[in-house]
């Protein structure tokens, strides 16, 4: 079945894309993966290529695009040359990180930040989990009292995509320890302030060169016009971005499988096994037909709520299915292609094997499987447990 999905104008997007993929990303994955980390150049580029901020208005330099089937093609690009680390810091900054700028900053904070992050000159990363609290909001620690025209921010966060390279982080903040829900806030901490630092650069079993990070804020003196959005709007702020933070992950995770099941077809062609290519075996044409029929369906969601999202219609619920679906058919499509690729496919230096790394922790962040299924479960029933 054709996928329609996209117009003229998203291919000749994808045109500019994959050139700056070419050029800028290609050449440098082997050794951003031995430096655990993706240098500066390839943000600033991104931001003159158009590729990061497309979501920013035209007066701020960005490219004023609220079709977030353009992110689609960025995120598809990436992927097809196994650039998780780099679509995942990208996916960062423009599905979850500007969200919150374009729809809760004020006129000031505007000007002052959204010019560097559509340019790549300013890095974001939120910063929700902490130690002792990961999907579980409520269980925040992390305080902002109001002192004057300022707030002191005391706490630590952990798991952060970003954190070393981040110029501007949301961070989550309990600003009244007796208001539940109602008493998170978000506020701006920008680099260089004050008791602001950065803990631990976390090494990770896969997307190696992504920077996730520990980070610490002692005292930290926020002055009060970082507040971003309500006082104590923090968590109905939150869960109001979480429907395009979802999608983002599940277009994260069908993709890279597809390029996967991609390395996997021509690998079973080209290999043989008792004088026949391994495609001509029926096991083979049963894994491959499985996947490809699976991906091919939930494809199909995908890009409805694509749709949906355009139109401002994703639910939190819908979303939730996106990502589950997509990102548990990506852990059974990679493990099952390297098990095609045999020997090889256990070889560090393989992309198959890096993919299979690189995979794990999709159904694990912004939200556990175990999380989408209640959430989608309470739906359903209409109970909550």
């Amino acid at each position: 079945m054709q996928r329609r999905l996209y117009e003229q104008d998203h291919e000749d997007f994808r045109a500019t894309v994959r050139e700056y993929v070419e050029r800028e990303v290609v050449p440098h994955q082997e050794r951003w993966d031995a430096e655990r980390m993706v240098e500066r150049g390839a943000w600033l580029a991104a931001g003159r290529q158009g590729v990061l901020g497309l979501s920013v208005p035209e007066e701020y330099g960005g490219g004023g695009v609220t079709d977030v089937r353009y992110r689609s093609v960025v995120i598809e690009e990436l992927a097809r040359v196994g650039a998780a680390a780099v679509n995942l810091g990208f996916g960062l900054q423009d599905d979850i990180f500007l969200p919150y700028l374009l729809s809760l900053a004020t006129l000031e904070q505007r000007e002052r930040w959204l010019p560097g992050v559509a340019g790549g000159e300013l890095v974001g990363a939120v910063a929700m989990t902490e130690p002792g609290a990961g999907s579980d909001l409520q269980g925040i620690r992390t305080t902002a009292v109001r002192h004057g025209e300022e707030w002191i921010l005391d706490g630590t966060k952990t798991f952060i995509t970003n954190g070393i390279a981040a110029d501007l982080v949301i961070v989550v903040a309990r600003t009244d320890p007796d208001a539940g829900s109602h008493g998170l806030s978000l506020f701006m901490v920008e680099r260089g302030m004050p008791g602001f630092g950065r803990g631990r650069k976390l090494e990770k079993i896969g997307l190696v060169a992504q920077d996730t990070a520990e980070l610490v804020f002692e005292d930290v003196r926020v002055p009060a016009g970082n507040l971003l959005g309500k006082e104590g709007g923090g968590f109905a702020h939150l869960m109001e971005n979480l429907p395009s933070e979802r999608l983002s992950i599940a277009l994260q995770a069908l993709y890279p499988a597809r390029t996967v099941l991609g390395w996997t077809l021509e690998h079973t062609k080209e290999r043989t096994a008792f004088g026949r290519p391994l495609a001509a075996f029926q096991n083979t044409q049963f894994r491959l037909a499985d996947m490809v029929t699976e991906l091919d369906v939930v494809q199909a969601y995908v890009d409805d709520c694509l749709r949906a999202l355009n139109a401002g219609e994703l639910t939190a619920v819908d979303a939730a299915k996106a990502k589950l679906a997509a990102t548990e058919l990506q852990q059974r499509v990679v493990d099952r292609c390297l098990q095609l690729f045999g020997g090889y496919g256990y070889m560090s230096e393989h992309p198959v094997s890096r993919s299979f790394l690189d995979a794990r922790v999709q159904t694990i962040y912004g939200g556990t499987s175990e999380i989408m299924r209640t959430i989608i479960g309470r739906d359903v029933t209409g109970v909550r447990s």
